[in-house]
């Protein structure tokens, strides 16, 4: 029997069914309490995380020599130290593509309510006000420019959901040629970074966090941008310059804005972003709904479960 720790959210069914087979710490706040993470962290044969806790320096080194994976409950690794893990026999599993539904109707749903602009005057109807003519201006997605930057399983999905609706799509791919299959099976037009950011009417990102994507979308980049145009980050908070969207948003150079993820989070007290219009904050929750949980949680339990299998068959004699 092997020993698990859980750091942070799970399906409990997902929870009960490693519980059956491992000795299981399962303790959503755990990454809120370092010393007992690391004390914990320092028995365990398998230890499953989200986006919050740190695999990396002071983690990483207290994992014992019998750990042998990583659960990752979500895609993005940029809080694993991957290459550090891999140095010591560790198998990092992320849940890829387990959330890609959610995170693509996040960014078609937000691109609606931002396109269309009439959402958010419930206060002034309920209070006898009648804004028809300032929210007539409204504009519909169908016949609008999609452009995504990245293309794995959550831009490919978002961009199936976009077509249905009359977008267009185009996208930018640092892996892949114009001429990708990708490409070519899903109708959409790989093109480059520079078009698909200065003629898009709703831009959504989908890169990793790396040292080449950090700071991509800066001041100068969205000045670059169609003016009116909607930007969606669903991807990682220090791709995007916070502060120059604000300002962009404020100056009406931007439609309109859905940050689900920040440099910093949470994001805390923000003064940059006071008083812009037609924006839309959320918290890292793009990916994180009912059913993505489930799917989530319940591959990384099966997987963990192999990978902790295999480890076992490994050692016997």
């Amino acid at each position: 029997m092997a020993t698990i720790v859980i750091t942070e959210f799970m399906d409990a069914r997902a929870v009960a069914q490693l519980a059956a087979r491992h000795d299981v710490l399962y303790d959503p706040q755990l990454v809120d309490d370092s010393p007992r993470l690391l004390a914990e962290a320092s028995r365990c044969d398998a230890l499953i995380v989200r986006n919050r806790t740190q695999v990396r320096d002071t983690l990483l080194a207290a994992l014992p020599a019998h750990c042998r994976v990583v659960g990752r409950l979500g895609v993005g690794l940029d809080n694993i130290d991957v290459a550090g893990c891999e140095a010591r026999g560790l198998q990092v599993i992320p849940a890829t593509g387990a959330n890609a539904l959610s995170v693509a109707e996040y960014v078609i749903g937000t691109a609606m309510l931002l396109l269309r602009g009439a959402y958010q005057s419930t206060a002034a109807v309920a209070a006898g006000r009648w804004p028809r003519t300032p929210l007539s201006q409204g504009r519909e997605i169908a016949g609008k420019r999609l452009g995504l930057i990245g293309f794995g399983s959550i831009g490919q999905l978002t961009a199936s959901l976009a077509r249905g609706l009359g977008m267009e799509v185009v996208a930018f791919d640092a892996q892949f040629d114009s001429d990708h299959p990708a490409y070519l099976n899903s109708g959409v037009r790989g093109t480059g970074l520079e078009e698909v950011m200065t003629t898009s009417d709703v831009l959504s990102l989908h890169v990793p966090l790396l040292p080449s994507t950090r700071g991509l979308l800066n001041a100068t980049r969205i000045a670059a941008m169609k003016r009116g145009a909607v930007l969606i980050n669903t991807a990682r908070g220090g791709i995007v310059d916070e502060v120059a969207v604000a300002e962009a948003l404020r100056s009406g150079h931007l439609g309109g804005a859905a940050l689900d993820v920040f440099d910093t989070e949470p994001l805390g007290a923000s003064a940059h972003f006071e008083g812009c219009p037609n924006l839309v904050l959320t918290p890292h929750v793009a990916g994180v709904t009912a059913e993505a949980n489930e799917r989530v949680s319940f591959m990384i339990a099966d997987q963990v479960n192999q990978a902790l299998e295999r480890a076992h068959q490994g050692a016997a004699p």
